[in-house]
């Protein structure tokens, strides 16, 4: 088929689903609804993992589905279906409508105000359809060589939990009852390696690597991927207890960015206006070191928490939740908004149906000057953490105890694996013992932190 003919197709149908979402509206409306949203999602997943060369789990799928959430003044209800006849679409608006005539009040319910609505303007790209570029020989090749580079890298290398390759598009339509209509699309596509490296002995550790992107020629390669992961499982050969002792804590940025989440979940909505967050009641305070800037922004350019309007269709925005140490604002949706008195942050998420809940953008800690081996070469014995286990954080207290493993930082240079050992402390303390952001912020999801360093935590070892 001429490309100039697929291109006429494709918007066309683009075209008839934002129609679909309108009509379906109107229809709620007409049917007795006195405000509606529509939602639409279509999409296409592929998914391969190699095991020692062979292919060993591949998928390929491709989803439609459409959704509406209806109100009847103060109530509301919403359901959900991939069933796009005309009779389908008939009982998923009757059951809305039905079902939203026995829900309870909420005086806080509802869609937006039509001045809140709109779609930030331009090419935010997030889209790119050379993700499914490769043939699917050429999908199961990328994981392969990912795979290989690994096992060839050292003879120490004796097995894998596997190379995989994965890619996806998507394309969303929304419209509501105020008038509201949005679209847009997004793509990404990733590689990993998870090698098993084994001593004479036969103690094993694993590690990991992987890269992740919007289109197809800003992945790393299969072969950097593979070496990475090979060298990042090789340094954990040899692990042994860790000292039990108070010591500063450098955690890499893959983990730091747990730290970050708990943050995000101290200053969600629906943990504040609950009274279930440390974090509640703060605006306007200190909770975190001098240095610590933090930023949820929905508008890069390209970004993986990036979107032209919420799950509400309101515009994406620029957030800075807490600058230089004080707590600027929480993350909100309409709803959590109106039950704090504030306004929304446009950060509401959502499905096919249900209530909203509330989703990072660009979700980030600003970075510093100083590169990760100068935050650790300052630092005559501490802790290089790699890994997390389990999740060990009370975000009501603040408690924080979680099993780790990384290396011995000793005389300002990794010294000798750890595992086995916890780290423990307090988030409200934490947050302020932040005492270097490294430089090396990069995303590889829509929650990003450079390296840190923590001191005052509690090192659990022999």
């Amino acid at each position: 088929m001429p490309s100039t003919e697929l291109e006429i197709r494709n918007t066309k149908s683009e075209t008839d689903l934002k129609d679909l979402a309108q009509d379906v509206v109107r229809r709620a409306v007409k049917g007795g609804a006195s405000a509606a949203e529509c939602v639409i999602r279509e999409g296409d997943e592929f998914s391969t993992l190699v095991r020692l060369g062979q292919v060993e789990t591949l998928k390929q799928s491709g989803s439609k589905a459409i959704g509406i959430r209806v109100f009847n003044g103060q109530r509301a209800a919403s359901t959900y279906s991939s069933d796009f006849s005309r009779e389908g679409l008939d009982r998923m608006i009757k059951s809305a409508i039905e079902l939203s005539k026995i829900t309870s009040e909420d005086p806080f319910a509802g869609i937006p105000d039509a001045s809140q609505l709109g779609s930030l303007p331009g090419n935010l790209d997030l889209y790119y359809s050379d993700v499914y570029s490769l043939s699917g020989e050429e999908r199961i090749n990328y994981a392969r060589r990912a795979e290989k580079a690994a096992l060839d890298y050292d003879p120490r290398i004796k097995n894998s939990d596997g190379g995989s390759f994965d890619a996806a598009t998507g394309h969303k339509i929304m419209a509501n009852s105020h008038g509201f209509v949005g679209e847009y699309k997004r793509s990404y596509c990733s590689i990993s390696a998870v090698p098993i490296a084994q001593t004479e002995d036969g103690a094993m550790q694993r590690d990991y690597w992987f890269s992740v992107s919007r289109n197809l020629s800003k992945l790393e390669s299969p072969e950097h991927v593979g070496t990475v992961a090979a060298q990042r499982t090789l340094r954990r050969l040899g692990a042994k207890r860790g000292k039990t002792k108070k010591v500063p804590v450098v955690f890499d940025p893959m983990v730091a960015t747990s730290i970050l989440e708990h943050i995000f979940e101290g200053i969600n909505g629906d943990s504040v206006y609950r009274g279930a967050s440390f974090l509640a009641g703060k605006l306007g305070q200190k909770i975190a070191g001098d240095g610590v800037t933090v930023i949820d922004d929905g508008t890069i350019v390209g970004g993986f928490g990036t979107s032209p309007f919420d799950g509400e269709g309101i515009p994406t925005r620029r957030t800075v939740v807490i600058e230089n140490g004080v707590l600027n604002s929480y993350l909100l949706n309409t709803y959590t908004a109106k039950k704090l008195g504030l306004q929304t942050t446009a950060n509401a998420s959502r499905g096919l149906a249900g209530t909203p809940g509330i989703g990072p953008g660009n979700f980030f800690v600003q970075p510093g000057k100083k590169t990760p081996q100068e935050i650790i070469a300052a630092i005559p014995d501490g802790l290089y953490v790699t890994e997390f286990l389990g999740h060990g954080a009370n975000l009501v207290t603040g408690d924080y105890s979680r099993g780790a493993s990384g290396l011995w930082i000793s005389s300002g240079e990794p010294a000798y694996p750890v595992e086995e050992i916890t780290v423990a402390g307090n988030l409200k303390e934490m947050f302020f013992n932040i005492s270097e952001i490294g430089s090396d912020l990069e995303f590889r999801g829509s929650v990003a932190c450079p390296t840190i360093r923590l001191d005052g935590l509690i090192v659990g070892g022999e």
